[in-house]
């Protein structure tokens, strides 16, 4: 019976049909996750790896897994793993891009709505008595209607994220490494335009684009600087797509108006200097924390594998 381990102690639920089909290694009970070193110690009798965002799938690990022949991502974004040295070894990689872009979009939706309406500062502010005054001109954010939304990334989660934003009566532009089709185009009345143009007009930037290495820091200092003093950046993609202590430093020189962050340059520590800034709302990278979804998530990644090994449609991020 071939082995399949997961790195996190996920519902059970979304995993069923690959527990009657394999014999499948969660973390034992009470524990969160396997190390990487645990995961290390079993790789070498393992035949698929079910990996989280965050667990790294490297040289060394792959080097040690002489019967590994799939690693199925639990997650859209793959830059956990070694996908090059992953294609030379001849191991499949696979992600989730079908569950997660529906309630990234939402996200992306909430912090749009969040940081213009000003919803969490008021919010805040309500709870600590005389924080917050009342009155016809206090507490003014701006509206969605009529606005011009700009996004960086137009896949599937972008488009979802246009389809929300076409029902709030907002304009869509967009700026993406290849131009969509004029179907997809039409159906938002979406307008590819260059990235500085982009920069330039849109009221709200959202960044929905994959990390890669020359999407680094797309926006800095310099991109910052280019955008409208009312405008609103949200990030619900990757975090190292924006350098976060420019960004810091524009919000409290209020360069921009605001931002919705969902994930952060450095992980799980997120910079100081956000946390002082009421012109920002943070988020727990939680753009897929659902119920439904974590379970739809894990029979996504759950067929990949069964898929892999049976024939069958698999969602390839590599070729092999």
């Amino acid at each position: 019976m071939k082995r399949v381990v997961v790195t996190y102690n996920m519902f059970r639920e979304g995993y069923a049909e690959l527990m009657k089909k394999y014999e499948v290694i969660f973390p034992p009970e009470g524990h969160e996750i396997f190390t990487y070193d645990e995961v290390y110690e079993m790789i070498p009798e393992v035949d698929a790896l079910q990996s989280m965002y965050n667990f790294s799938v490297d040289k060394k690990l792959m080097d040690h897994a002489p019967k590994l022949k799939i690693v199925s991502n639990y997650a859209v974004g793959f830059d956990n793993i070694d996908i090059p040295y992953a294609t030379q070894k001849g191991i499949q990689v696979t992600n989730t891009p079908d569950p997660v872009t529906e309630p990234t979009a939402d996200m992306a939706m909430g912090l749009i709505l969040a940081v213009m309406r000003r919803i969490a500062d008021c919010d805040h502010r309500l709870r600590i008595p005389g924080a917050l005054r009342w009155g016809l001109l206090d507490n003014l954010g701006y509206s969605l209607y009529g606005k011009t939304l700009g996004i960086y990334g137009m896949g599937r989660i972008g488009q979802a994220l246009a389809r929300r934003a076409v029902a709030a009566g907002m304009k869509i532009i967009y700026h993406n490494r290849h131009r969509v089709s004029e179907e997809i185009e039409s159906r938002y009345g979406a307008k590819y335009v260059s990235l500085e143009e982009l920069l330039k007009i849109a009221d709200v930037v959202s960044i929905n684009a994959p990390y890669m290495p020359d999407t680094r820091h797309v926006i800095n200092a310099d991109s910052i600087r280019m955008m409208k003093k009312t405008a609103v950046l949200v990030n619900t993609a990757r975090g190292p797509l924006v350098d976060e202590l420019a960004l810091a430093k524009a919000l409290k020189e209020q360069v921009i108006w605001g931002a919705g962050l969902d994930v952060y340059e450095f992980g799980h520590k997120i910079s100081p200097e956000l946390l002082e800034l009421n012109n920002v709302v943070l988020t727990p990278h939680t753009g897929t924390q659902t119920f439904d979804v974590r379970n739809e998530m894990a029979e996504f990644v759950s067929r990949n594998i069964i898929n892999f090994f049976e024939g069958g449609p698999i969602s390839k991020v590599n070729q092999i």
